[in-house]
């Protein structure tokens, strides 16, 4: 049973009584507590072990006193359970054995199936929903960000290889995503059938493209994937990191929350995509470092640009930092309540 639902109900544009917060990556290397935990287990290996993942994911919530978990997991995480070989390589990120780069790889990606491919992401959203009284979050990497790890090999700077492989080979580059946006699909429904009530669907590096190739070579594809989860009632999230120029043609694929990175003002991102989204950020990371005074101004800055209007959820504009403070986040989420309150 939910105690506080105004994380749900920010995300249909419903009235709160306070802005809701969390914050991408609020489980991680911040917290002493998950430093511990890492000294036992690798990443991956925290996310096989539900009871242990399960942990992970609480800590946040019961430290900064949140409204919304976030399930703990990686989004290379369903391409594992697919056979795919690729290890988190301390201070790289995702390395693959075998890149992508030829037609019969694609062809031999198997369909997806989450109670077989990784049941253990599925009992630690089963044991979620009995420990918390904030929802949960699942989510999923989309299929570009997906595919640029798949095909590059390795976390990049220029993306030269995945794009190369976009404009070159077109029509394996459309089966490849078809077969992506299956199981993204796929694997967030599960996630919302085991117990999750919202999900993000995180498109780290589309930012990257153009807004034409964004529309050529990506939005058709993540139709199918908005489409199906909206299907359950649950509420959906879309995110991308510096996609100020692709925000019109993201709200174009109807989630019922675009997430905006620190890059765009977040009134200027809500004109352009209209008042018919609830929009979750987007204080800069970075500020999370200022003096007291200077964090309080941005915090505040970036409430008195949502304008008290329903559909505010309070983010950072991209993820938790390793080198951030459990004190300086929880007052981070105590401004964000108390500035509703403050004023009538």
């Amino acid at each position: 049973m939910l105690k506080n639902d105004r994380f749900l109900r920010a995300c249909r544009r419903q009235v709160v009584d306070r802005t809701p917060v969390w914050f991408m990556r609020q489980a991680g290397r911040y917290q002493p507590e998950y430093r511990q935990i890492r000294e036992k287990y690798t990443l991956m290996e925290i996310c096989e072990h539900p009871d242990v993942c399960a942990e992970v994911t609480l800590l946040p919530v019961r430290q900064l006193g949140v409204d919304a978990a976030i399930l703990f997991s990686d989004i290379m995480t369903p391409l594992r359970g697919m056979g795919l070989k690729v290890d988190i390589v301390e201070n790289v990120g995702p390395v693959f054995e075998e890149p992508i780069v030829r037609e019969e790889q694609v062809s031999a990606l198997p369909p997806f199936d989450a109670e077989e491919a990784v049941p253990y992401v599925l009992e630690t959203i089963r044991i979620l929903v009995r420990e918390l009284d904030v929802p949960l979050i699942g989510f999923a990497g989309a299929p570009f960000t997906l595919a640029s790890y798949m095909v590059e090999g390795r976390p990049t700077r220029d993306y030269r290889k995945v794009k190369t492989f976009m404009y070159s080979e077109p029509r394996v580059w459309g089966q490849l995503m078809e077969k992506l946006a299956a199981m993204v699909a796929r694997y967030l429904v599960q996630q919302v059938e085991a117990g999750c009530q919202a999900v993000q669907v995180f498109d780290s590096w589309v930012g990257n493209l153009t807004r034409a190739d964004y529309e050529t070579y990506v939005r058709p594809y993540m139709y199918p994937i908005i489409e199906a989860v909206r299907a359950t009632g649950a509420p959906v999230i879309h995110f991308g990191v510096n996609t100020g120029h692709l925000l019109a043609s993201m709200a174009d694929l109807r989630p019922d929350v675009m997430g905006v990175d620190w890059r765009t003002d977040l009134d200027e991102a809500w004109r352009i995509i209209g008042p018919d989204f609830a929009v979750q950020g987007n204080l800069d990371p970075v500020a999370v470092f200022a003096p007291p005074e200077v964090l309080e101004a941005k915090v505040t800055d970036v409430l008195r640009r949502a304008g008290r209007r329903p559909g505010h959820i309070f983010n950072l504009g991209h993820g938790v930092m390793p080198q951030m403070s459990v004190s300086a986040l929880q007052r981070v989420v105590e401004l964000v309540h108390a500035y509703e309150v403050r004023e009538v």
